[in-house]
């Protein structure tokens, strides 16, 4: 039972970000997290978020700004590290906290104006990338950042949609690198991977009749109702211990 709720659950935040463009690990987090726990849980989301990055590329490969993707990425490779640094010092009560807290936050930025109106130009793209990259590496949230600059920035959206996921890709394999490798077997994970080549591909065909509105309320339903459910889980670890 525990495999077939996170392959739909995979699946279904597939088909999103297929969609919307992001929304993956957002929408996926809650469930994941609940269903292998908080380090296991965000190990398999990268994982999963980078094969679900490698399947859109082909889909969106002529419109990648790769100026602004390459602004995006480096310096998301250098805050990676520090994000790593947490991942591999923090308790699973503490982990299982921060993951739910970097969740709200990144649900709350774009109604915070005084960062977003930081977000433009090159340091926008620099703060942005950076943000983004450290936090993929710790609970794999870097959408938020990423479409608050896109959207100060004046980003046309087929563009950024498409250049997104080549920037998710990367900080993804950084990810898999400088976290702990999964101790859930390999062919579960696997399956979870084939469930995500299948969300994608069924997103592609959807295109056509989901709006994306409607898709993202979806997302934003799950990831704040997923968000919660880490952060009881969280409490209650903390209160166990």
């Amino acid at each position: 039972m525990i495999l077939l709720a996170g392959c739909v659950a995979a699946a279904v935040s597939a088909v999103i970000q297929r969609i919307t463009g992001l929304g993956f690990v957002l929408a996926l987090i809650g469930p994941i997290v609940l269903l292998y726990g908080g380090l296991e849980g965000v190990t398999i989301a990268v994982q999963l978020a980078l094969i679900a990055a490698l399947t859109a590329i082909p889909f969106v490969w002529r419109d990648i700004d790769w100026k602004r993707t390459w602004m995006l990425i480096w310096p998301g490779l250098i805050a990676a590290p520090f994000g790593a640094v947490l991942v591999w010092s923090l308790p699973e009560p503490a982990l299982l906290l921060m993951v739910a807290l970097l969740a709200y936050c990144t649900l709350l930025v774009g109604r915070m104006p005084v960062l977003l109106s930081a977000l433009t130009g090159t340091s926008g793209a620099r703060i942005a990338g950076a943000t983004a990259g450290m936090l993929h590496i710790t609970s794999g949230l870097s959408g938020p950042p990423l479409a608050a600059y896109a959207v100060n920035d004046k980003w046309d959206q087929r563009s950024f949609v498409a250049s997104v996921q080549l920037v998710f890709g990367v900080f993804s394999v950084m990810a898999v690198a400088l976290r702990p490798m999964p101790t859930t077997p390999i062919g579960e994970i696997a399956l979870m991977g084939v469930a995500t080549v299948v969300g994608i591909a069924l997103g592609t065909w959807l295109l056509r009749f989901v709006p994306a509105r409607a898709a993202r309320i979806a997302m934003l339903t799950v990831a704040w109702v997923g968000a919660t459910v880490v952060l009881v889980r969280g409490l209650l670890a903390l209160f166990a211990g």
